[in-house]
């Protein structure tokens, strides 16, 4: 690093994202994106005539996307605010309602830290189970803002709606973060308690369950309120924060909302028959709500798994962190896709790939 660094990044360890790879890859199941393209009327926004139109700045407060986000999941406009994905929305929720500090698991989405230790704001956080499920009760009345992943990545985990609602209540006066970015893979919004709790946010992504990760839509539910609040810090840092294209991509993903519901249960049809072929091998790890696996062998490292799948070219995505360092997080592809994974797998764990 260079010595004009502000000296209060110096210790900054970045995100480090999913590998993109350059070179040969048969099959990639390390960043959670979907299988599926997009639906057939967002493939038609890539057309001449919006091509022309990017020399225009998109509408800074993406109204029609908002509506239309908003009609999906019966709310008013007014409860939503759109962002260029889900972790510009928690960055804004983390910078707003993060002066007390902030709580979330020992093991979940990598970018939590990153945002505290980025913005100088104080982490608790709160080892897992035993079983990597979460415990409500060990966030109640914490005094500060509460974020949670649910379901939870990389565990894939999920609580329902009963136990969010308490976590909600036993929190009154700090803002309660449910990030539902894998929320559709078989599991029930948190969307419609924004109606009665006015310290409820609830974050959502258009990258995993509409096909459109390299469009970074994410938008974030919740009182009106808390929207004015992410407006004002929105507006101060980013306007122009989601490009008009994605505006006209993510207004076509709601619309079309079948095609990603059969594209959906696909996925868990996948992901359920991975699950009990993973078991067959030897593989074993949590149930997941969400459209990755996160598993173990009985014999075999996580760093080892991951190192030859990799050399026959299939990615997943390995943890170094203590808790999980054994564990491979898998991404659900098509039933193609994971029919050669397993077959890969049943390889190594035999012996025969050497």
């Amino acid at each position: 690093m260079s010595r004009y660094l502000n000296c209060s990044y110096k210790s900054l360890s970045p995100y480090v994202p999913g590998e993109i790879p350059r070179d040969r890859v048969v099959l990639k199941l390390n960043t959670n994106e979907s299988p599926f393209p997009p639906s057939p009327g967002v493939l038609r926004c890539f057309n001449e005539e919006n091509g022309k139109s990017q020399r225009l700045y998109g509408d800074p407060s993406s109204r029609d996307l908002n509506r239309a986000i908003a009609g999906a999941y019966g709310v008013r406009s007014e409860n939503i605010i759109s962002c260029g994905g889900s972790d510009e929305v928690l960055e804004l929720a983390f910078l707003a309602y993060g002066q007390d500090g902030i709580v979330c698991p020992d093991v979940t989405y990598g970018f939590y830290p990153v945002l505290t230790s980025l913005h100088h704001i104080d982490l608790k956080t709160v080892p897992l189970e035993e079983d990597f499920s979460v415990n409500i009760e060990d966030y109640a009345a914490a005094g500060r803002a509460v974020v949670l992943a649910n379901p939870n990545a990389p565990t894939g985990l999920y609580l329902g709606r009963d136990a969010i609602e308490a976590l909600v209540r036993s929190n009154p006066d700090h803002v309660v973060i449910i990030d539902e970015a894998y929320v559709d893979f078989g599991n029930e919004t948190m969307i419609p308690l924004t109606k009665e709790y006015d310290n409820l946010l609830v974050v959502q992504t258009f990258s995993k369950s509409r096909s459109l990760a390299g469009a970074r839509i994410g938008f974030a539910c919740g009182n009106e309120e808390l929207i004015e609040d992410l407006e004002r810090l929105r507006n101060s840092r980013n306007p122009y924060n989601v490009t008009r294209l994605s505006q006209l991509l993510g207004i076509a993903a709601v619309t079309e909302a079948a095609y990603y519901r059969d594209n959906i249960m696909k996925i868990v049809q996948n992901r359920d028959w991975t699950m009990r072929r993973l078991r067959e091998l030897g593989f074993d790890g949590p149930e997941s709500g969400a459209n990755f696996v996160m598993v173990k062998h009985k014999t075999l490292s996580g760093d080892e798994v991951n190192r030859k799948l990799r050399e026959k070219g299939i990615l997943v995505r390995h943890f170094t962190s203590e808790r999980i360092r054994d564990y491979n997080r898998i991404t659900i592809g098509t039933r193609q896709d994971m029919e050669q994974l397993i077959q890969t797998l049943k390889e190594i764990v035999n012996g025969s790939d050497s």
